[in-house]
């Protein structure tokens, strides 16, 4: 295939990349299957990274953070501008195998590239602007200030759902901060991690800059376990399921190092009485629908306001009743399918079990019998107490809720376990800001007349509870990636003491008897 061919992957892969060495395989490792989800053929192989592979990036690594911490922010910039120049170049062809290895139609695949170049804009700029704060010392003749210095490894575990933009996130903010990166793609989408990292080498060998950018994959839990228990890595940004995000949490804290996470999202949209419809729609089946319900931030729930239910759930079923299904390569195509077979099952399961619990599918939910792993979205009528709403159901699935007064609506909203992203549609101010209180919506990210999905990169990504409470790309989350140091400069002759303490002894020389 020519887009395979453009972007340096072969039919076999190597799965390790290791500083200046590059890349590394082992020959008798086992060889993971990239799978196109849209026909269930195999596009190319990677082999596993061995034990031996994952101790010579991690060496690589270190080596190459020693010289790096000490290069300029703004020189640390010019290399993500290079990735950023490669990543431009190669947009289309990047986007294409996105959507081949991952399912999503090719203008989320454009989209995410996007991502990637946006946040490597950021990243360039926020190069020159890591700030410390200075503050005024009690003391006479001192200065008081704190200032920020590179941290180490950053290692980027990534789910296959974005499987570029979430390292790009990661890796050029943490970059341009004085970091390396050691990037554990997901055995699902590795043909995405090595397109990139290709690139990465290209850009690092021009500028002189090796092991900045790394990458190791594997299949096996051994040596993911290894990687966040590894005490040479000092920070390791998880993003996944929430089973899986606590048990890294627990591994990093025994150690006590840092994590990033970003974790299970169950975003609800709200719709008042005073909605506009038309801008509402829109937006929720892009939310739900998008991706084929595989975001984290995918609208899962839907709570209308009784006034507004039915006509609602109408424009809804007539929307979903357009959404066109199959080859995402195709400009027509809507939506595309899910990762494998496994999320078949389990969208399948999570119907059946809605329908157990007093749910009502009002349209859509079958399996499409074709090659792949495609299925229809689906809209479920329920009640807010069933207990399968407090789970993540990573696929196309809408559950639509009735409410009265808006306070029960944002009870509902906030009344599950995660709380990532939010939505309420409305034209009544006071709604707004009552959603958007300190008493409303409890989610990292709440927004008005906007849906759930689609965060732009200026601002920080990330959610609270079961969320995990990280933060990655814009406002201040690059201090995730650096440490802070207090500085008290004393530019006196004098040594007064904070909190007005004494503590006087003879300065001058004097015998020893």
């Amino acid at each position: 295939m020519e887009t395979l061919k453009s972007l340096k992957l072969e039919s076999v892969n190597p799965g390790a990349y290791a500083g200046a060495a590059g890349w590394r395989f082992a020959p008798r490792a086992y060889r993971i299957a990239s799978v196109n989800p849209a026909t269930g053929e195999v596009i190319a192989e990677v082999y596993a990274s061995t034990a031996e592979d994952y101790e010579a990036v991690i060496a690589a690594a270190r080596d190459a953070f020693d010289a790096w911490r000490s290069v300029p922010a703004p020189q640390r910039g010019e290399l993500v501008r290079r990735v950023a120049e490669l990543l431009r170049a190669n947009k289309d062809a990047l986007g294409t195998l996105i959507s081949i290895e991952n399912g999503k139609i090719k203008s989320e695949g454009d989209g995410e590239v996007q991502e990637m170049i946006d946040i490597a804009d950021l990243a360039i700029g926020q190069s020159r602007m890591l700030y410390g704060l200075s503050m005024h010392s009690e003391r006479p003749a001192h200065r008081l200030y704190e200032q920020w210095h590179p941290l180490g490894i950053t290692g980027v575990i990534t789910a296959f759902n974005f499987p570029m933009a979430v390292w790009a996130w990661n890796a050029f903010i943490a970059a341009v901060c004085g970091d390396v990166v050691v990037w554990k793609p997901s055995p699902k989408t590795p043909l995405c991690a090595i397109a990139v990292q290709h690139l990465c080498h290209r850009a690092m060998k021009e500028l002189g800059r090796p092991g900045i950018f790394s990458l190791f994959v594997t299949h096996e839990d051994t040596l993911a376990e290894r990687f966040v228990s590894d005490a040479r890595v000092p920070l390791v940004s998880f993003t996944g399921s929430t089973s899986v995000g606590r048990r890294v949490a627990t591994r990093v804290a025994e150690r006590l190092g840092r994590t990033i996470l970003e974790l299970g999202g169950n975003n609800a949209v709200v719709v008042d009485e005073s909605a506009d419809l038309a801008l509402a729609v829109r937006a929720i089946v892009f939310g739900a629908v998008g991706t084929a319900g595989q975001r984290c931030t995918t609208t899962r729930r839907l709570i209308v306001h009784e006034s507004r239910f039915d006509e609602l759930l109408a424009r809804l079923v007539t929307a979903y009743r357009q959404i066109r299904i199959g080859d995402p390569l195709n400009p027509a195509t809507l939506m595309g399918p899910l990762i494998d077979g496994d999320a078949v099952k389990r969208h399948s399961a999570a119907l059946d079990e809605f329908k157990a619990s007093g749910g009502e599918i009002v349209c859509g939910g079958r399996v499409i019998g074709r090659s792949g792993y495609f299925v229809e979205p689906a809209i479920v009528r329920a009640q807010p107490h069933l207990p399968i709403l407090q789970r993540e159901i990573f696929s196309p699935i809408l559950v639509v809720i009735p409410y009265r007064e808006l306070d029960e609506a944002i009870a509902i909203q906030n009344g599950v376990p995660q709380g990532l992203s939010s939505a309420l549609f409305t034209l009544d101010l006071r709604n707004a800001e009552r959603f958007l209180s300190a008493g409303g919506s409890d989610c990292g990210i709440a927004n008005v007349n906007v849906g759930t999905s689609g965060a732009e990169i200026g601002a920080a990504f990330g959610g609270e509870k079961d969320t995990g409470g990280g933060r990655e790309a814009g406002s201040d989350a690059w201090k995730a990636y650096m440490r802070r140091q207090t500085v008290t400069l004393n530019w006196g002759t004098a040594l007064p003491l904070a909190q007005g303490v004494r503590f006087d002894v003879e300065s001058r020389a004097g015998r020893h008897e």
